[in-house]
C-alpha cells in the first residue's frame, strides 16, 4: 500500500500514527506530495487533496477519516470503538465527535494561515477574526474534555494532537498552553508515544 501524505498535513498524520501504533509500518510506504496537486496525484485522488492511500489492487481511498477507520481495521486496532457479538461500540460517537472537533479545529488553522499569508492589504479581518474564534471555541471544548480523555487514546485524541501539532508548527508563540493548561498537560503526556513522535512534522 501507499500513503500519499505531507510532513506538514495534520490530516495525514493521523493516518501515520496509526500505522505506527499497529504496526503496518512495512506494508505501507509514505509517497510524499507536493502541493498544490498536479496531474499526476489528481489521477489518483481526483480532490488533490491528502492524504491518499492507494491499496494493494490499486484501488484508493481518500478523505483522512476514511483512511484512518480502515487502517485501524486492517491493523485490528481500538481507535475506532467497533461492536462486538456482545456488546454495542462503547464510545464510537464520542471518539467520532472528538475526531471532528480534532478536523475542524485544523480547517480553522489552515485557513487562518492561508490568509495570513497573503499581502496586508489583501487580508481578510472578517475571515481571520472568524477562524480564530473557532480555533479559541475548539480549544476551550477541548480543554475542558482533556481531564477524561482516556488512557488508551481513540481517534478523537489523536485528531486533536495533530490539529494542535499544526498550530504549534505555524504559530509557535500562540501561547495557547497558558490559555488551556489541562489540554497542555495531557499533549505533554500524549507527545512522548514514539509514534507521535516519528511524525512530528519538520521544523517550518
Amino acid at each position: 500500500m501507499q500513503l500519499y501524505y505531507s510532513p506538514n498535513s495534520p490530516y495525514a498524520r493521523k493516518a501515520r500514527i496509526i500505522i505506527h501504533e499497529l504496526g503496518l509500518v512495512a506494508r505501507v510506504t509514505e509517497v510524499p506530495v507536493t502541493l498544490p496537486a498536479d496531474a499526476k496525484f489528481r489521477a489518483i485522488n481526483p480532490l488533490g487533496k491528502i492524504p491518499a492511500l492507494v491499496l494493494d489492487d490499486n484501488s484508493v481511498i481518500y478523505d483522512s477519516p476514511v483512511i484512518c477507520e480502515y487502517l485501524d481495521e486492517l491493523g485490528q486496532g481500538k481507535f475506532f470503538p467497533r461492536a462486538s457479538l456482545f456488546r454495542e461500540a462503547q464510545g464510537r460517537w464520542r471518539a467520532l465527535t472528538l475526531q471532528a472537533l480534532g478536523d475542524g479545529l485544523a480547517d480553522a488553522v489552515v485557513r487562518r494561515n492561508q490568509e495570513m499569508r497573503l499581502p496586508e492589504d489583501k487580508r481578510s479581518a472578517e475571515v481571520i477574526e472568524r477562524q480564530t474564534k473557532s480555533i479559541e471555541a475548539s480549544f476551550g471544548v477541548a480543554d475542558r474534555a482533556a481531564p477524561k480523555f482516556p488512557e488508551y487514546p481513540t481517534i478523537g485524541e489523536i485528531a486533536i494532537a495533530c490539529a494542535i501539532g499544526y498550530l504549534d508548527l505555524r504559530i509557535p508563540n500562540d501561547g495557547w498552553r497558558d490559555r488551556y493548561p489541562q489540554l497542555a498537560a495531557w499533549l505533554e503526556t500524549f507527545s512522548r508515544y514514539p509514534s507521535v513522535e516519528a511524525t512530528k512534522p519538520p521544523p517550518a
